[in-house]
């Protein structure tokens, strides 16, 4: 994923591209933008049941106390991110998954999202409830390009979290791969083309 003077930029189906806008809503007492981490098989529940998740990621207090000269964009670069890297982890917990990443972005009221905790930098929050399919705002999924080396990735995701610079390397290498961008009105294509 790379990110530019005019926005985070990303890949889309068909060639089109996206852009994040400035003055999208950031983290207020109405409404917060939050990036849940996912696997394809999570989407495939997400009309019936709703995308369950304990944990995601948003622009936090404590996300804009470390970052502070960061803008809006880069502070929600920073929260996608961490959500894609927290797929990564759901991917080795399901062996059965396409390896391919996902990240939900939703938009939810804020009696929805907890904080997880305090930390300096930190943009955990937690989630009340399952996401209704209603709340989601875009779909983010790795695509077919990425696959091999979302694969290795998973493979050595444990290590990289415990300071191997060998593992940290080849989770590095996965994150050079921009998620495509599906609108949730696609997502039965989506699910066609990933599964």
């Amino acid at each position: 994923m790379t990110v530019t003077a005019s926005g985070m930029i990303g890949a889309r189906a068909g060639g089109r591209r996206w852009r994040t806008t400035r003055g999208r809503r950031p983290v207020t007492d109405e409404i917060v933008r939050v990036y849940v981490p996912a696997t394809v098989p999570m989407l495939a529940r997400l009309r019936a049941e709703g995308l369950a998740a304990d944990q995601a990621h948003a622009v936090t207090p404590a996300l804009r106390e470390w970052y502070a000269e960061g803008d809006e964009e880069e502070l929600e670069y920073v929260a996608f991110t961490r959500a894609a890297q927290d797929a990564l982890h759901l991917l080795r917990a399901d062996p059965a998954a396409p390896r391919r990443r996902v990240v939900v972005s939703v938009d939810l009221p804020a009696g929805a999202v907890g904080r997880a905790d305090g930390e300096l930098g930190s943009s955990t929050v937690t989630l009340v409830d399952a996401v209704p399919v209603g709340a989601v705002a875009a779909i983010h999924v790795d695509g077919e390009d990425a696959v091999e080396d979302i694969a290795a990735a998973v493979d050595v995701v444990a290590e990289a979290a415990a300071g191997d610079p060998d593992a940290q390397f080849t989770v590095d290498g996965a994150e050079d791969h921009e998620l495509e961008w599906y609108d949730v009105t696609e997502l039965d294509l989506l699910l066609r083309a990933a599964g």
